[in-house]
């Protein structure tokens, strides 16, 4: 008999993290989701054969930010109190409690302690002093430590961060992010006609807005090469609203308006990477992982990447694409020089990174190893 799983996730938003429960939830039609608002993800995981449920305490908790003080949460102590006694009450009737993001985290740590039902983190996030603060980064570890049968994370640069902030590295399994892409027949040109993107050199950068994933260094690089125009996917998710007006004035100011097209939230990257000439990944803070990397690997596109987090694992340190330092617009746009147009060599490390991709990060094995971990929680071998 199947475990039954209780998935938790705090946002109704889809994003990097949210796409990869997407898919973990594909062999468990018929489990159950708590979200603590509602939005397209809700709909997605419905889709996918999932009851799910929306909290009836969750408004304002998004207001709640990783470098939020005690004066920012105080205000929604009462609807964590809830939330809390909601995911107690619904993991009576489930196996296994699995949560997808840091709020759900901490606040179904404490629901299935005291419920007594086993606890796995999926953790999207490097636990760094560059992301959280000192009292968050502890509680984080000392609920992990004490409440967790297994940590989920999707790089060793991940699972590395939170041991070196004291958790305990038995509870950690390595599960990288799985995609699955289906190949692309049109070519660049017939997909920017359809898409009525740009002619000509064109780069493309695909993810939520916030300052530490650096779009405003692609702005910077990007002025410094006159030719080349560039599509943003993405939207301020996460109250980086000020970052995204922040980005819309910096290309006026560096007069690149007519060459910057943002594009807001899309549900069609893959096709997207196909149509332009370089896809850039510009983090200037370690990511966990890299969805988009390899996204753009799978589309058959080059990849600039900073050289840091988990990009060097991804792309081979370079073997399968290419690696510029975080926050150096210089070094950005002389990548960019590097890769249109495209060279018989870049052609072979595109290849290349195709092959990784469909070897290292297809979706199967993923499902496999949380399929597994699931059932182990569960008590279930089989």
């Amino acid at each position: 008999m199947s475990p039954r799983v209780l998935f938790v996730c705090h946002t109704g938003s889809v994003s990097g993290a949210e796409l990869v429960l997407l898919d973990v939830v594909q062999p468990w039609a018929g489990q159950s989701a708590l979200l603590f608002e509602d939005g397209p993800l809700n709909q997605a995981l419905a889709a996918r054969g999932l009851n799910v449920r929306i909290s009836r305490w969750g408004d304002g908790l998004n207001d709640v930010r990783r470098n939020s003080s005690f004066a920012k949460v105080a205000p929604v102590i009462g609807a964590m109190y809830g939330i809390v006694a909601e995911v107690a009450r619904f993991a009576r009737k489930h196996d296994v409690v699995y949560a997808n993001s840091q709020k759900a985290f901490v606040l179904s740590a404490i629901a299935a302690k005291l419920v007594g039902r086993p606890l796995i983190w999926h953790l999207h996030d490097i636990i760094s002093p560059a992301h959280f603060g000192k009292m968050q980064r502890r509680v984080q570890v000392l609920l992990a430590n004490h409440c967790t049968i297994k940590v989920v994370v999707p790089s060793k640069a991940a699972a590395d961060a939170f041991v070196a902030e004291g958790g305990r590295r038995e509870l950690v399994a390595i599960v990288p992010n799985g995609l699955d892409i289906s190949p692309e027949t049109q070519t660049s040109a017939e997909l920017r006609g359809e898409l009525n993107l740009p002619q000509g050199p064109l780069i493309g950068v695909f993810s939520r807005f916030a300052e530490w994933k650096g779009q405003h260094v692609v702005l910077q690089a990007l002025a410094k090469r006159p030719g080349v125009s560039c599509i943003i996917a993405g939207s301020a998710l996460f109250g980086e609203e000020a970052y995204e007006r922040r980005l819309q004035q910096m290309v006026q100011d560096l007069d690149i308006a007519d060459r910057v097209h943002f594009l807001g939230q899309r549900s069609d990257v893959p096709r997207l990477m196909r149509a332009v000439d370089a896809v850039i990944h510009p983090s200037i803070d370690p990511e966990p992982f890299g969805r988009t990397l390899v996204e753009a690997m799978l589309a058959e596109v080059p990849v600039i990447a900073t050289d840091a987090g988990a990009a060097s694992d991804i792309l081979e340190g370079g073997k399968a694409g290419m690696l510029v330092l975080p926050g150096d617009s210089d070094a950005l746009a002389q990548a960019i020089d590097k890769v249109i147009p495209r060279s018989s060599e870049l052609v072979e490390q595109i290849n290349y990174a195709a092959i990784r991709a469909r070897s290292h990060y297809g979706v199967a094995q993923m499902l496999d190893a949380t399929s597994r971990l699931i059932r182990q929680a569960a008590g279930d071998q089989a």
